[in-house]
């Protein structure tokens, strides 16, 4: 089988770059044949003209389909995987696979398809305004806090949704959790035609005993929707834990000033630093409160052997069972978080139980070889689905 994956890089580097690097090295690491084709927005240039330039290409690119109809010809794929296709590359190179013949698959990494600005998040708390066809709110709130952007964004999700550009032209979709196929469900996109594939993680040749772990960590962006603040209070509540947080971001000094003196920032970690944090703590914090479409780092710190402590958002109770591999609790609520944290540091017997159960479940649910079967099995319906002429 030959897979083409398909992805518009980011300015930025991020999490969906590396899952599409990931998927390129795991498929060819199994004996497929795979191929890329590829965009960058740091390709983009500046100023208005290219802006609303990119606002149209966004919606359909004459360009980028003759692009991909040529790939198509020279690699001849038996199916296409498309990660992200914004702004260069646009549903356009949907339509230049239906033509040529070729299924696709598509992953949904986020809210994209249905929330303009792709998180269900705005002013620090979760917005659904725009579901039920209702792209315009994203207009009217300036949810990008540009109105040029905010108005480009509305309009692509709206013309997107009326033309069919995504229903009509994605064979099967991916969602990376349950909770985000629903979400994909309700919104009208046809529940049979979604698998889930969680994210993949390394799974380290060894776990740890969380009972001998010195602090409780978080890691991530600094950002508002990561649930730091409610960390920080938590933390108040308990001056003798400490408490490491690692990651930078937009909020990184608001936090640092309100912080208690148990709490240290450890910064940008690189992955053999980010293993450290792990495996040195005695439990892991992703107290957010946006819809997490995964929870990477509360998989790998229970491949780790770390049990996590979780808020009750988006895809994290899937990830967390509660009371087995660690505990959830109520989002944006620093005393019932407190109160997880405080059971787990005072029972070493307990971190060891559920960091153990952690492990064994990332070992089976988050592990590279059934990511790849996962994978192939959604390739095989597609391309099944297609040949017998069903999309």
């Amino acid at each position: 089988m030959k897979v083409l994956q398909v992805h518009n890089r980011y300015r930025f580097r991020g999490g969906e770059d590396a899952v599409f690097e990931n998927t390129l090295r795991l498929l060819k690491a199994h004996g497929m044949e795979a191929c890329s084709f590829e965009r960058s927005s740091q390709d983009m240039a500046g100023g208005l003209p290219r802006k609303v330039q990119a606002v149209f290409s966004g919606i359909y690119s004459p360009a980028a389909a003759r692009d991909m109809a040529a790939c198509l010809a020279a690699e001849r794929p038996d199916v296409v995987h498309v990660h992200n296709l914004f702004p260069l590359l646009s549903p356009s190179v949907l339509t230049a696979c239906r033509k040529a013949g070729i299924p696709v698959v598509m992953t949904c990494h986020n809210f994209r398809l249905i929330c303009p600005i792709g998180v269900h998040f705005r002013q620090g708390k979760v917005c659904e305004e725009c579901r039920g066809g209702r792209e315009h709110r994203c207009i009217l709130n300036n949810c990008r806090d540009s109105r040029f952007e905010s108005a480009a964004y509305g309009m692509r999700n709206l013309l997107t949704r009326k033309l069919g550009l995504f229903k009509n032209n994605v064979t099967r979709f991916i969602a990376i959790s349950e909770f985000l196929k629903g979400r994909l469900t309700e919104a009208g996109y046809a529940e049979d035609r979604i698998d889930v594939v969680y994210n993949t993680i390394a799974l380290p040749e060894t776990g740890v005993d969380a009972a001998q772990g010195a602090y409780a960590a978080f890691t991530g962006r600094l950002s508002e929707e990561k649930g730091i603040e409610t960390l920080l209070a938590a933390a108040a509540a308990l001056p003798d834990v400490p408490v490491k947080i690692g990651g930078v971001g937009p909020i990184e000094d608001k936090l640092k000033a309100m912080a208690p003196a148990n709490v240290e920032f450890v910064g940008m970690l690189d992955k053999p630093g980010l293993a450290g944090l792990y495996r040195n703590a005695r439990c892991l914090i992703v107290p957010s409160v946006w819809f997490e479409t995964f929870g990477l780092v509360a998989a790998e710190a229970m491949a780790h052997g770390v049990p996590v402590i979780a808020s009750r958002m988006g895809a994290l109770p899937e990830l967390v069972r509660d009371g087995e591999t660690g505990f959830l609790f109520e989002a944006g609520n620093a005393e019932d978080l407190s109160v997880k944290i405080r059971t787990l540091w005072n029972d070493a017997a307990l971190a060891t139980r559920m960091g153990g159960a952690g492990r064994a479940r990332a070992g089976q649910e988050f592990d590279e070889l059934t990511h790849f079967r996962r994978l192939a099995a959604v390739y095989e319906k597609a391309i099944a689905t297609h040949r017998n002429g069903i999309a």
